[in-house]
This record gives structure tokens, sequence and C-alpha cells, in this order.
């Protein structure tokens, strides 16, 4: 068959099917979404598997993860179904929106503990291009339901990071992080980084950032939970930027994130990235939101910059501190 005869037996869903697949991590969870079957979409991920000659989405431990040819193609697949949207939408007219000319307010909820550039690269983008537009940030905490909010319309998008984005929202994947420990100069692991073991480390103690909701669990200790692990946390903070302040005063407290958020601090603060003993998978950060406001062009755009940001984020280099303890910086990730 040739290259053109496989184009034409393509159909649009069947784009709608990979984008949604990737994106769910899931092939049940994307039959919900797209009101179809499992047996339905699984039949779909084998004729794009055959298609691609890729396995797309392979297991990895207890779940699903893309391969790097879906990731890189994640792109290309949002821009033709947005294509397709305006093509067949209706009055495109009518879902125009011009940046520069809007007065109108964007809401988004979102954590401090992403890389520390993020919002402040978004905010300037926001105020290059659209300068008439206002910006509201909320907070993520125990007391903000974002779902709830994301349903009413209160809130526009949410972004923060999840080992599962919530099933009934749709999902954007921003940027991949590296997770390591974050300790000061004088702390154990940065002195004698071999005889930091995974005994030292759940023995350690931690400082953590307070659960998204009431009696909940971030990232890191769900992970731990799944391994039958338990780490120590003594401190519990909402206010994740001044932790590694905290860090630099102790020879004792261990932060665990991503890579991203603890590099940009190693210049200013005698702290030290050393290498996590738990094997933990890549952190991931989306931005999500609701089917109320999914159709909006408006806040298409938006999400829109919000991907174009976070693809452009700066790999953080080392600093002039760093030692051979620490884990080399790879190249930012492409969402």
């Amino acid at each position: 068959m040739t290259q053109r005869a496989v184009f034409d037996t393509i159909e649009l869903h069947l784009v709608r099917v990979f984008h949604t697949v990737i994106s769910e991590r899931s092939v049940s969870r994307a039959a919900m979404r797209l009101s179809s079957t499992q047996p339905q979409v699984s039949a779909q991920l084998r004729r794009l598997r055959a298609l691609i000659g890729d396995p797309l989405l392979v297991r990895a431990g207890a779940g699903m993860v893309p391969t790097e040819i879906a990731l890189q193609l994640m792109a290309p697949a949002e821009t033709l179904l947005r294509s397709a949207e305006q093509l067949f939408g209706g009055k495109s007219g009518a879902r125009a929106f011009t940046p520069g000319a809007a007065e109108i307010e964007f809401r988004i909820a979102a954590s401090d503990y992403l890389d520390p550039l993020f919002l402040p690269m978004l905010v300037a983008r926001l105020r290059q291009q659209a300068p008439r537009a206002r910006l509201t940030i909320h907070a993520l905490s125990a007391e903000f339901d974002y779902r709830a909010r994301l349903a009413r319309g209160e809130v526009d998008l949410v972004i923060g990071n999840w080992l599962e984005p919530p099933a009934e929202l749709h999902i954007g994947r921003l940027f991949s992080d590296e997770i390591v420990c974050l300790v000061g100069a004088d702390h154990l692991a940065a002195r004698r980084p071999r005889e930091w073991t995974l005994e030292r480390y759940l023995a350690a103690d931690h400082v953590a950032p307070t659960a998204l909701h009431t009696g909940g669990h971030g990232v890191i200790d769900e992970h731990l939970a799944r391994q039958g692990l338990q780490r120590r946390i003594v401190v519990r903070s909402p206010h994740f930027a001044l932790v590694p302040t905290m860090l630099a005063h102790s020879d004792a407290l261990v932060l665990t994130t991503g890579r991203l958020f603890c590099q940009r601090h190693l210049g200013t603060l005698p702290l030290r990235v050393v290498r996590c003993p738990v094997d933990f998978p890549s952190l991931t950060y989306y931005q999500l939101w609701h089917e109320v406001t999914h159709g909006a062009a408006s806040l298409r755009w938006l999400r829109e910059t919000v991907r174009d940001v976070a693809r452009r984020l700066p790999a953080p280099g080392l600093s002039a501190a760093a030692d051979p303890v620490l884990v080399p910086v790879p190249a930012a990730p492409s969402a």
C-alpha cells in the first residue's frame, strides 16, 4: 500500500483516539472519555500501532507510559484536531479570539513547586500578547477544591503534578522532571553520598508540601506507599518556595522533588542536589480543564500559551558550588 493510500484510510476519529489514549495513559479511561468501549479503543490502538510502526503505549510497573515517539506526535495531533474543529465547527468567526484586544480575566490554580521560572514566564507572555487581560493565580491547597471549581467554571485551568490525573477532566501534559533530593551543604547525603542509602533516606527528616486534599498524600508519598515504604515527614508546608531556605539552615532536612525546582536555587543558597535512593518515576506536570470551558476560544489560546511557555523553559545549569554528587543535568524535556 502506498503512503498516500495509507493516509487516505486514516479518519479524524483515529487521531482523537490517539490523542486521548496518550493523554490518559490508559485504554479504559480513554474509552470513558470517548464514550466508547475498551475493546473498541484497544482495536483502534492496535491499528494506530500498525500505522505508526511504534507501540505508542507500553507497560511500566503497575501503569502505562507513552513512548518517546508517541510524545513527539502529540503536538501534531493537537494541531490537527484544532484545525479540524475550526474547519467543521460552524461559525468560526463567533469563536475567534484576538488576545491583543481582549479585556478578559484568566483564572489559573497552580502549585508553587513547579519550576520557579514557569509562572513568571507565563505572566510575562500574557502581558506581552494579551496586555488588556487580567490574571488571577489561585494556590492549590487542601481547602481549594479544584475539581469543583473547574466544574463550576470558577477556574479556567489547574496546573500541577499527579501520579494519576482525575479521569473526568481534560488533560494536557506540560513537561516531565527527574525526582532528586535537595539538602543543605552540610547534610550527610552531600558530604558522604555513598552512605545515602534507602534506609537513611526513609529515616531522615523530610519536608513535604501540604496535601491537595484533606487526608491525602502527595505524589512522592503515594509512590512510596505503593512500594510498601514510608518516610518520616517532620515539616509540612503550604509555602513550597520557603523550603530551600529551611534546608540551607539545617544539616538534617531533606526535600524530595523535581530537579528543575531544586536546580534554580543552587546559585543563591548553600544547597546540594543529590540522587534519591528510591527509584521514582518522572515527575510529570499537567494542565487540567473541564468540559464546560473546553470549547472557549480564549481558553484554547490560554492552554496553548501555557504549553508553549512550558516548552521554552531554559534548562538549568550547574552552579559553581556543584560537585560530583550532583546528578547530571538533562536538557528540559519538551511537552
